[in-house]
């Protein structure tokens, strides 16, 4: 991508929130440690570098999930935010307030998939069934703020 451009992202309460430039390759990870550690078929990420990241609140718990390699979360609400190892970072595309910009471009692990992951967009999809005035997000807001939660509280 090596996009000079500024992107935001954090967590999904509000605790650990970042800025990250010249970002580089998007791709998802199919190997059993991400998903474990993202609760998910794959893990989606985005290569970046310490010297063009800037944690903007908060920062990332860490947790060492094999020999050289540290998987950052928020230790608030679990949200996986980075894996990190000797040479780099890579950030959670997810994480970001804006993740259509990060196509993935290459799938490592690819021989570890799950066997259904080649088919599982053929599936039907479906409507949400709530209704949106019932649905009340308290997760924090796809851009910066000056504060979080806000003054008058997560249950506003």
């Amino acid at each position: 991508m090596s996009d000079e451009r500024s992107f935001s992202g954090g967590c999904q309460c509000g605790a650990v929130r970042f800025r990250a430039s010249h970002l580089g390759r998007p791709s998802i990870c199919h190997c059993r440690m991400c998903q474990k550690a993202f609760g998910n078929f794959f893990s989606a990420l985005v290569t970046a570098d310490f010297a063009h990241l800037v944690w903007t609140r908060g920062k990332p718990s860490l947790f060492r999930s094999s020999k050289g390699f540290l998987r950052g979360f928020c230790e608030k609400c679990g949200t996986p935010l980075t894996y990190q190892y000797k040479e780099g970072i890579e950030l959670a595309i997810g994480a970001f307030d804006e993740p259509e910009y990060f196509e993935p471009q290459i799938q490592v692990n690819h021989d570890h998939r799950l066997p259904w992951i080649d088919t599982l967009f053929e599936k039907p999809g479906r409507p949400q069934t709530l209704e949106e005035s019932e649905i009340v997000s308290r997760q924090h807001p796809d851009h910066d703020t000056d504060q979080w939660p806000p003054e008058d509280g997560p249950d506003a």
